[in-house]
């Protein structure tokens, strides 16, 4: 689970020089914090499946479907898709709003944010609502496009749905795979730790929480703003 402390945020003053039409967001790991559920789904069915956990921290970020078709193959992968999908939607204990998520969200004007995730559309349902979020009204899920994340598609269908250039978007994201996705849409990123640790994230920023930082819209333009005095994060050795 991410840090609750909002620590200074790494490279954020390069962000505040710019202005941005759109926000579009991750959702688990970014807005909510789901992964004690998702461990536990996906460590039980590894079980069944007698396979090696660890695929899960190479694959993070990648949509379920392709992440089970890499493993079990074509000939098992219906079968096991919904095994997993099933595991997901029954557990939705302890899934909560990360710290600073819903004052990001709230602090953007209507039509000006989304949520692009590699969830099913199904289940990102069932996570948004177990957390008590509220959401943007556009949520771009896996069943909305061709090609999930590390490809561009779903960012890419975020920005159009919205009516505004991928290039003039920031994208909030926790995992290499959706940061490459939001590189290959053209978008700006932000990246928040927790999942992963900041040296893996190769975003234009990166922040260890939400906390702290909102929106401000001026002109119909939004620019990411601090609005607490945050101490600075140690020098990497």
């Amino acid at each position: 689970m991410p840090s609750t402390h909002a620590a200074a945020p790494h490279g954020v003053d390069a962000l505040r020089e710019l202005t941005f039409d759109a926000v579009l967001f991750d959702l688990d790991g970014t807005l909510v914090d789901s992964t004690p559920a998702v461990v536990r789904s996906w460590l039980t069915w590894a079980a069944e499946e007698n396979l090696d956990p660890e695929f899960r921290e190479r694959m993070h970020g990648m949509p379920a479907p392709e992440i089970v078709l890499a493993l079990v193959g074509e000939e098992r992968f219906s079968d096991s898709l919904q095994r997993v999908l099933d595991l997901e939607h029954r557990d939705t204990h302890d899934i909560v709003p990360l710290p600073g998520a819903q004052t990001l969200l709230s602090s953007i004007p209507a039509g000006k944010a989304a949520i692009a995730t590699s969830c099913t559309a199904s289940l990102a349902d069932v996570r948004i609502k177990a957390a008590g979020l509220q959401a943007p009204r556009l949520v771009v899920s896996y069943d909305d496009v061709s090609a999930g994340k590390p490809a561009p598609e779903p960012f890419l269908k975020a920005a159009e749905g919205l009516g505004v250039d991928p290039a003039r978007c920031l994208v909030v994201e926790d995992a290499p795979a959706g940061i490459a996705a939001a590189r290959a849409a053209g978008c700006r990123v932000l990246a928040v730790t927790g999942t992963h640790a900041a040296d893996d994230l190769r975003a234009d920023a990166v922040v260890d929480s939400l906390e702290g930082l909102e929106f401000r819209s001026v002109d119909g333009a939004l620019t990411l703003v601090t609005t607490q005095s945050l101490e600075p994060r140690p020098a990497s050795a």
